[in-house]
Parts: C-alpha cells; structure tokens; sequence
C-alpha cells in the first residue's frame, strides 16, 4: 500500500538514528525497603516493571506513538497497549513470581510511514552473571535492583520528507525552555555542539549521547569507551589464545610427519628380509631346474648311444 501524500517522498542517501533503552528493573519484596501492596497474591516475591524510553529519560514520543508489551498469559489483561505522553517512559508496572519472555511491539509515528517493530527480553527477577561475584556486584551497584536493559539503536532509512523534519527539528539541551510561554522562552538555543565530548547532559529531539554516566543513566559516551576497550582486550586474549594454538597444531603436525617417517623406515626395513627370501628361492628353483636340465642331457646322451 503506497504512503499518503503528505508525508511526501523519501530523502535519498540518508539515514538518521534515533538512541533508546527498553527491559526490565525488579526488586524483591522487603517489609522494609520494598514493603509488599495490599492486595498482592500471598506467592509474589517481586515488583517489577517493563518500559522502553530514551536516554536520560528525554522525550521520546516524537518518534515512537504507541508500544504494546505482550506479557505472560496468567497475568490478568496481559496485552497492554500505551500510549505515548510527551516527556514520559512507555512503562508497566507489575508483581509476580517467575521470568518469562516479554514481547515488545513499537508502534512509529504517524508520520514516519514505517511499520512497527517486534522486540523480545526476558524479565529478570534474579541476579544473573556469569559467576557469584558477578551477582553479587549487579546488587550492590544497583542498590538491591535487579536491572535487565539494553540500549539499542533504531535507524530510519531513507526517511519520509514530513519525518525527516520532525526529526532533525527542534534539538535542544534537556531543561532548556522551549515554546511560546513561560520563564526563559526567549533564551536562545545553543548550537549543537561540536565535539560529543562536550555534552553532559542528552538533548532532547537529537541522538546526542550524554558524555559520562550518572547515577541510574548507565549509558552514555563513557559506557561505550568501556565496551570499546573490554572488546579490544578480548581480541587481544583471542589472537594470543589462537597463536598459542597455533603454535601447539605445528608441534603436532611436526610430531605427525616424524611417526609418519618412522613408519615407513620400518615398513621398508620390513620389507626387505621379504625380498631377500623371494630372490632366494627364485635361484634355488633355477638350480633345480639345471639340475633336471642336467638328467635330461644325460638320459638323451645315453638313447643316442644306444641308437
């Protein structure tokens, strides 16, 4: 089905990207920290809640209008659809017991003429790692949180015109008064800047990073200098692992081509008593048959005397 009119044609050779965060955050019920609601089935052991939103929590409704968090069918209404409110998370909150798969569907723009998209992640209701100190770690960073999230980045291809300028107008710091009211509305716009590092806080209608992380905003420029760096400390460890391989494979293959000789030393060793024995008895059958040769000259001579 061909897009409406007014969203115009796509903008050739472009392609914007558009930063954002969904998964899960649980926490165990504590009649201290985290006291237990009334009503709650008495075989609930967490609050937990599934959200998708934007870095430093700016608004992300200018692109994505609607999402719908498929979860576990014993939960009572388990499709839920929300809509967006400008400045707000796409979030549900709920209790339970157990993990499952949430299906993820966001819903674009109306403008963008896209079609929606399908995201699978599991809620965590435990610690998870890949050892105890790992746990233990993900506790005490997150204060007793148990935080499943991931960042990803959606990229739109070839843009709408109408989208297009929805999303490349409008970028502005987080907190900057904006708009036609109210205190500081005519305080101009800083330009973007130029160097990523500069930017401390994550501005809003852009895919602007923050450049250090802040307590509860775990991605920024600073996260992915750490990922950079612990990928580059893997491929270092591969490339030795794989030398080390290497150079245990030719050992092998040196001790291989060794047994390989010394087989057939000892195959052509065997050999040879074998032929010895063959040439043998070879000569001893030609000397029987002078030997036969012999009687028959013998017995010829004799008839022709007699003759």
């Amino acid at each position: 089905m061909a897009p409406p009119s007014s969203l115009g044609k796509r903008v050739k050779g472009t392609q914007i990207k558009r930063p954002f965060i969904y998964g899960t955050t649980a926490r165990p019920f504590d009649p201290e920290s985290n006291p237990k609601p009334e009503g709650v089935p008495a075989d609930h052991t967490h609050s937990w809640e599934v959200f998708v939103k934007a870095i430093d929590d700016i608004d992300i409704t200018y692109w994505i209008r609607r999402v719908q968090f498929k979860l576990h069918e014993s939960i009572p209404d388990h499709v839920r659809m929300i809509d967006g409110e400008p400045g707000k998370p796409f979030l549900i909150q709920e209790t339970g017991w157990g993990e499952f798969e949430i299906t993820i569907k966001i819903y674009y723009a109306t403008e963008s003429g896209e079609k929606p998209q399908t995201l699978y992640h599991n809620l965590r209701l435990h610690p998870y790692g890949r050892t105890d100190a790992e746990k233990e770690q993900m506790l005490r960073q997150n204060d007793g949180e148990i935080r499943a999230w991931a960042y990803d980045e959606q990229l739109f291809n070839e843009p709408y015109e109408a989208f297009y300028e929805v999303l490349t107008s409008g970028a502005h710091p987080k907190g900057h008064p904006v708009g036609k009211g109210g205190k500081g509305k005519n305080k101009p716009i800083p330009a973007l800047p130029e160097k990523t590092s500069n930017v401390q806080v994550a501005w809003e209608r852009s895919a602007l990073l923050p450049a250090v992380n802040k307590p509860g905003q775990p991605f920024s420029l600073e996260t992915e200098q750490i990922e950079v760096k612990k990928l580059k400390e893997a491929e270092t460890t591969a490339k030795g692992m794989a030398k080390q391989q290497l150079e245990i494979l030719k050992e092998k293959e040196a001790q291989l081509a060794a047994l390989k000789a010394e087989n057939a030393a000892a195959a052509t060793a065997a050999r040879r008593p074998a032929r010895k024995v063959a040439v043998a008895s070879h000569l001893l059958a030609l000397s029987k048959d002078e030997e036969r040769l012999k009687r028959v000259k013998a017995e010829l001579e004799l008839i022709s005397q007699r003759v």
